[in-house]
């Protein structure tokens, strides 16, 4: 898909350094971003919250909420780079009770970048091979104010900054902007319900396989097994990814 940054200037895609580590293809996944615990035995790959630390000796993915500000942390963000509609009040979004950040000038993106890049810099000192930047999609729920170029542009300011601390990125979600992975400075791609949703292949062709699905229902976790399950990385987790203390705690990989 074509599309272009504000000011008509395309982002330049970020430079990718040679240190780099990129995940294994078909291989055991966990996914961890509501607490951490001791990975299940077969796991080589886990993402946590970026308040945890990561697993020894595994591939880790470091879970970043990038383009939305979650509810404990709104009073943190300056005023000016919360989105607001055209009465002057705060764009939400109504599932995660989370603010949409403005991105819609380039330096609106520059002053986000520079606070979601010390976070991006804690996972990086933390040793976590990878940065998960989370609602790539926000764009969708902002009735129309930001697009998709606003999102390409904002990705693309935070995949250059991870590469230069040897991170590698993930596209999380967002099936409709997988044809600018590569000006978005993407590696590789965290998905929720691919299966479920039938955009597994989507994402298998633009990441060459290098895809970690997560899926919530165990008709998502059957869908994408039966065709991509010696392909992809593929997990069937509770929705709200608990812990294994929590009776609401699911993992299931068959």
């Amino acid at each position: 898909m074509a599309g272009c940054a504000a000011g008509g200037e395309q982002p330049a895609s970020p430079p990718k350094p040679a240190a780099v580590r990129l995940p294994p293809r078909n291989a055991g996944f966990d996914y961890q971003i509501g607490g951490a615990y001791p990975p299940p035995a077969g796991v080589r790959i886990v993402s946590r919250d970026r308040s945890d630390s990561p697993a020894p000796g595994l591939y880790n993915i470091c879970y970043v909420n990038a383009f939305q500000a979650q509810p404990a942390e709104r009073a943190s963000w300056p005023a000016g780079l919360l989105l607001r509609d055209a009465h002057g009040r705060v764009v939400v979004d109504q599932d995660w009770d989370e603010p949409l950040l403005d991105l819609r000038t380039p330096a609106r993106r520059e002053r986000a970048a520079r606070r979601v890049n010390r976070w991006i810099d804690d996972c990086a000192r933390k040793g976590f091979d990878a940065v998960e930047p989370d609602n790539y999609d926000s764009y969708t729920r902002s009735h129309g104010l930001l697009d998709a170029a606003d999102a390409t542009a904002f990705m693309a300011l935070l995949s250059r900054h991870a590469h230069t601390r040897h991170l590698a990125v993930a596209q999380k979600n967002t099936a409709e902007l997988a044809g600018r992975r590569e000006r978005a400075g993407l590696d590789f791609a965290v998905t929720e319900e691919c299966g479920q949703y039938d955009e597994c292949e989507v994402y298998a062709k633009a990441f060459d396989d290098r895809v970690v699905d997560v899926e919530y229902t165990d008709t998502g976790l059957r869908k994408a097994r039966a065709r991509w399950g010696d392909r992809l990385s593929i997990v069937r987790r509770d929705r709200n990814v608990s812990t294994p203390d929590r009776a609401a705690y699911v993992r299931t990989v068959r």
